[in-house]
């Protein structure tokens, strides 16, 4: 089973990367948190192997809290890795934890893919799912959380938003929605 991958990036895309590992290119599907936050060079993923009858596919991430949240949700009856990885790319795990933990069916039916029924479903499985379970969120985590959010309420693509705040260098909400605006008016 493959757990990781270190190596440099050949090609990107926002659904997935391939990255040679010493002359072995693999093809890893990665959700837009990940996308956004990839370099140009070099990378080091957690990968979370789904191996079917007529495929073996990789996911990677860059957070170990994104793959667990992703392996916790596939297990799910009724989410395959397509739903996880949209769920992934919609929110952080601590975004997911507080969406599921209010219990919030329409945070969850926001996710490209889902409806009422597996909104519903989802909800059922992941009771009390805990956040502390995943990595802790530092503050600039949590700071960049709420800017994304602030961002977004702006009407600016979660796409954008992510790089321009790769770019920022911030602890404080405030500050970092002030970078990102300037950075987002130059993209």
């Amino acid at each position: 089973m493959i757990v990781g991958l270190k190596g440099r990036i050949e090609h990107k895309e926002p659904a997935f990367v391939h990255v040679d590992v010493q002359g072995v290119v693999y093809e890893v599907f990665i959700s837009l948190q990940t996308f956004s936050a990839l370099g140009k060079e070099e990378t080091k993923l957690y990968i979370s192997e789904v191996i079917r009858e007529d495929a073996h596919l990789l996911f990677g991430f860059l957070e170990l809290g994104e793959k667990k949240l992703f392996e916790k949700l596939i297990k799910i009856s009724g989410v395959g890795p397509k739903v996880a990885i949209a769920i992934c790319s919609t929110y952080t795990p601590a975004q997911f934890a507080v969406v599921i933990n209010n219990n919030d069916i329409n945070g969850v039916k926001r996710v490209p893919g889902i409806g009422p029924k597996n909104a519903g479903r989802i909800l059922i499985e992941l009771n009390g799912f805990d956040v502390e379970l995943l990595p802790n969120a530092s503050p600039k985590t949590q700071a960049t959380d709420e800017a994304m959010q602030a961002l977004e309420s702006l009407g600016f693509k979660k796409e954008k938003i992510s790089k321009a705040l790769a770019s920022c260098s911030s602890e404080d909400t405030a500050t970092l929605v002030k970078q990102a605006l300037k950075l987002l008016h130059t993209l």
